[in-house]
């Protein structure tokens, strides 16, 4: 199987994966009575109309920004599927539940470990030596973080889910046909998994932040926040650009801690994981088809 230019991604769900191409996404749910089904749906990108959220920087933060909603909503999509349960989410709704989550990240990842630092302040004489030390502290908060996450069942179907994704897209972007046997032997780690990219975040932060000396803790809060959108941009850069050069060596070598952090968030998928996850795929391919029951929507 030839497969084209595009970099094909997406997301676990709950029971499913959600798999996006530049002009459309899909999501495949396996429902209480096994069977699968999958929406289909035309993707667009604000920066289709705005041409300078394709610059550089500015397409990272789009893209996460992008991405977010998307996320959601197809979250919400396979629980319904998943549950059985009917429950439909308003704009309104999901634009709260992603500021709750983006408060919770703030105060877990920026406050917590910036207030923790702040107090060892008078030991840290050295700019850079304070800036590692707590971005030291949000690596570990993050790493807890999705060490208890994964004790949770539902948490840990979703992770096997994930591993399914990276199969099937590394099975594909070898030219395999994608069946159930052939997308097996593939590793569940993929340099472009937003894991890895959580990463990237984390270790650019500590740059960044080594530029702006010494403040208060009130502005050091403030300056972190305010920077999020820059250094988003800028790792989003850093992953696809190490993206497009695994074949050097010296790229393979820095892609490996953000391959270690994926070991918590994938696990080894079963078989009828892997079924969902190719569905997903073909949905989104040029050449892509499905014998499967298909839930087509289109967007007015």
């Amino acid at each position: 199987m030839e497969n084209d230019n595009h970099n094909y991604g997406g997301q676990a769900v709950i029971e499913g994966v959600m798999m996006k191409s530049p002009g459309k996404y899909a999501i495949a749910v396996r429902k209480p009575n096994q069977e699968i089904v999958l929406k289909i749906d035309r993707l667009s990108s604000v920066s289709n109309r705005l041409k300078f959220l394709n610059w550089p920087i500015f397409r990272g933060i789009t893209n996460l920004i992008e991405s977010l909603f998307l996320g959601l909503k197809a979250l919400t999509y396979s629980a319904e599927q998943a549950t059985g349960e009917e429950e439909k989410i308003s704009g309104l709704e999901m634009f709260f539940t992603i500021l709750i989550a983006f408060g919770l990240f703030i105060v877990f990842f920026i406050a917590l470990p910036t207030a923790i630092s702040k107090y060892f302040d008078p030991y840290l004489n050295n700019l850079m030596i304070y800036n590692l030390f707590e971005g030291g502290l949000r690596i570990g908060i993050f790493i807890i973080y999705l060490y208890f996450i994964t004790k949770i069942k539902d948490i840990k179907r979703v992770f096997e889910y994930h591993g399914a994704e990276h199969k099937v897209i590394y099975a594909y972007e070898a030219g395999e046909e994608l069946k159930v046997e052939n997308v097996k032997k593939y590793s569940t780690l993929h340099p472009r998994c937003g894991t890895s990219f959580i990463f990237i975040v984390l270790v650019i932060s500590i740059l960044v932040f080594s530029l702006l000396g010494r403040q208060t803790l009130l502005l050091r809060i403030a300056y972190r926040i305010a920077l999020i959108p820059l250094i988003a941009g800028l790792s989003y850069e850093i992953l696809k650009l190490s993206a497009k050069n695994m074949d050097k060596a010296l790229v393979k070598w820095l892609v490996v801690p953000g391959l270690w952090f994926q070991k918590l968030t994938t696990s080894e998928p079963d078989e009828a994981q892997i079924e969902v996850a190719i569905e997903a795929l073909k949905a989104v391919l040029p050449e892509g088809t499905t014998s499967i029951k298909t839930e087509v929507k289109t967007n007015v």
